[in-house]
């Protein structure tokens, strides 16, 4: 393998001119994690589903660390494998070459967590899809556009797999591509044990240590624990094993440790392995060992193919797989770059505390908010999450009930032609409840739209949630894409006594968000009737104290302000919680020409992203709908008209103006 000279001029283990940092080959699987930990697998009744399978865990790793990553793999023509290859392309790994298997579905994995050394698990793979890759799967152009090529050992173990990713070692070896194993043993993919024991992790077998050995001299790097390391050698003490991996290969061999850390071995194996030095790690409170190896590989790598020393890679390595046995799942516990800049930080600085880094508030929330998040650089939102106010207006037309939940369905459907008539897919919202909605909803979910839900009972002071008071068992029931919305009276200056209830409901509500993993909107509204002082700087004030108690929103929704309490509500967000996703303006029935006029006065703040306007949209055409003077069609219409009106004002106030207004004009002529 040629040394190169990397952008810096110093050397580099890597060719030059390469496109990707890695492809990884292997297992794409469904995970099927148990939520009730400490119980049998038998006895478990629900399960949360993240992505799977080892090169999967390892593709995703590296591109939430940063690296550009890419699988190569089969998935099924099925909606497992669309959630996947989705979750990947969501965290920037490039699925250009996962190919849909027509014939197979997407293998399936159950896992428990019994106790701190019990991790019972199936894999459901028979004639998976993976396991289907083949030789014609393996393009040569793109094996040579990366610096480095990872194989599992799974992808060695049956003959078909065996020659596809042999054939993509000789275009790796021929390229000058980097080859990395991770071991990866698992005796119930080699057929060793009982179909149903996936939680063995080690049976000596002649055959496989053959057969491994076979293949380790086409590899750069190898990645394996004890165990593996045994399998690979086909001895059964460990430096007699590596001493025969030696004899094959000379790739640079990583030992993992488990809580110890790890060993490499860059050159000769010594007689013992005292003689090489552990690269030692954070210690902390297992909750779950699956998916730690797959972190630390994603870790290792994430330094190795930077040209980091070997033991700045190992350092990395052993903190990803320290925070990942902390987590529930594999994919999603994985560490972004500023969760691992800061654990590492908080570890040499208090060793202690970090042994339970899921307590670790400020490591939560970095682990909520650094991953790749859905863009949304604006937000032009048609809010009817209204409850009373529609029942007041069935009650003034004589109207069924029943016939608001159609009423917002066709709020959908208007909705949905402004988005394709004005082009603002990314950029379209709404605001709409279950009460009434719950239909409207589950047509809007699954489109890519920002979709907020509310929580609060209409009206309530102090704050009381319209499901009762177990606000996180309402949201098990809500798709992950909804956004939370709860309006709150709330001002800073109100009684002690209220202003402690209404906090205490918000930390509940913030608690349940975070569990659950939603995104939260608060929308704040002084009273105006409470005999309480209105301040130009009542709103700021209010923020600042719910920052104050440690509840960090994703969004805020805000009534018009002046362009100087603009200015200090950009700072305070900047100043408190730089990841918060924007604010959304509120409409309180005002006219257009007003909300206009407000609009001008927000175009100059960052923090704003658009707005989310009610009743000046649906209040009209609802009631004329309702007492059956028009039709569905005008309904549409006058929503429309209204709405974007509304997104044209929004962007001419920010000078975005011309290509929702040259739609509308186009929809005007037509």
């Amino acid at each position: 393998m040629a040394i190169t000279s990397n952008s810096t001029g110093a050397t580099s283990r890597f060719a030059a001119g390469r496109s990707r940092d890695i492809i990884c080959i292997g297992r794409l699987a469904t995970d099927l994690y148990a939520q009730q930990v400490g119980a049998r697998l038998e006895d478990v009744t629900s399960f949360a589903k993240y992505l799977g399978g080892s090169s999967a865990n390892i593709a995703f790793g590296c591109a939430r660390l940063g690296l550009s990553s890419a699988m190569l793999t089969r998935v099924g023509d099925d909606h497992m494998g669309r959630f996947l290859t989705e979750t990947l392309a969501a965290e920037g790994c490039d699925i250009s070459n996962v190919t849909i298997d027509r014939e197979r579905l997407t293998a399936l994995v159950l896992l428990g967590l019994k106790d701190r050394d019990t991790f019972p698990l199936i894999f459901y793979r028979e004639n998976c899809a993976d396991m289907a890759f083949d030789e014609s799967d393996v393009n040569e152009a793109f094996i040579a556009s990366s610096k480095a090529l990872l194989i599992t050992g799974t992808h060695l173990s049956t003959e078909r797999v065996n020659r596809a990713s042999r054939k993509a070692l000789d275009f790796a070896r021929r390229h000058q591509v980097r080859t990395v194993l991770d071991i990866d043993y698992r005796p119930v993919l080699w057929g060793l044990t009982g179909k149903a024991d996936g939680e063995t992790r080690f049976v000596a077998s002649e055959n496989v240590s053959a057969h491994l050995q076979r293949m380790l001299p086409l590899f750069d790097l190898v990645i394996g624990t004890e165990e593996e390391f045994r399998i690979a050698g086909g001895k059964h003490e460990l430096i007699d094993a590596l001493a025969m991996v030696r004899a094959v290969t000379p790739a640079t061999l990583v030992v993992k440790r488990g809580p110890l850390g790890c060993q490499i071995i860059d050159g000769n194996v010594p007689a013992s392995l005292d003689d090489v030095p552990i690269q030692g790690g954070v210690t902390v409170e297992v909750l779950n060992v699956l998916g730690a190896g797959d972190a630390f590989a994603s870790g290792f790598l994430s330094g190795w193919l930077r040209d980091q020393p070997l033991d700045a890679c190992a350092r990395a390595a052993n903190a990803c797989g320290a925070l990942v046995v902390s987590r529930h799942g594999c994919a999603p516990a994985m560490p972004t770059p500023t969760e691992l800049e800061y654990f590492l930080a908080e570890a040499a600085a208090d060793p202690q505390r970090m042994r339970r880094p899921d307590l670790d508030a400020k490591l939560a929330r970095l682990h909520r908010v650094t991953p790749a998040r859905t863009k949304r650089d604006e937000v032009l939102g048609f809010a009817f999450d209204h409850r009373n106010q529609f029942f007041e207006l069935v009650q003034q037309t004589g109207a069924s009930e029943a016939k608001v939940s159609q009423l917002k369905q066709l709020f959908v459907e208007a909705v949905a032609q402004t988005e394709q008539s004005l082009g603002l897919q990314g950029r379209i919202g709404m605001l709409c409840d279950d009460r009434y909605g719950q239909d409207a909803l589950n047509a809007a979910t699954g489109r890519g739209w920002w979709i907020g839900r509310p929580v609060e009972l209409p009206g309530s002071v102090p704050l009381v949630f319209d499901h009762g008071r177990s606000i996180g068992t309402a949201l098990t029931a809500w798709p992950r894409e909804h956004v939370v919305k709860c309006l709150v009276q709330f001002h800073p200056d109100e009684p002690i006594e209220q202003r402690l209830e209404q906090e205490a409901q918000l930390r509940a509500l913030y608690d349940a968000t975070q569990a659950s993993g939603h995104e939260l909107l608060l929308e704040v509204i002084p009273p105006r009737n409470a005999g309480l002082p209105s301040k130009p700087d009542t709103v700021y004030r209010a923020l600042k104290r719910l920052y104050n108690i440690g509840l960090f929103p994703e969004w805020w929704k805000l009534e018009p302000m002046e362009a100087s309490q603009w200015q200090a509500i950009d700072a305070l967000i900047a100043e408190r919680d730089p990841y918060c996703r924007g604010v959304v303006l509120l409409g309180l029935s005002a006219g257009v020409e007003q909300l206009s006029e407000g609009f001008r006065a927000a175009a100059e703040s960052k923090a704003c992203k658009g707005f989310t306007v009610g009743r000046t949209i649906f209040h009209e055409p609802s009631h004329a709908w309702l007492a059956g003077q028009i039709g569905d069609d005008e309904l549409i219409a006058r929503v429309r008209r209204t709405f974007e009106t509304l997104i044209g004002a929004w962007r001419t106030a920010r000078g975005s103006a011309a290509p929702a207004a040259s739609a509308a004009r186009r929809q005007e002529a037509a």
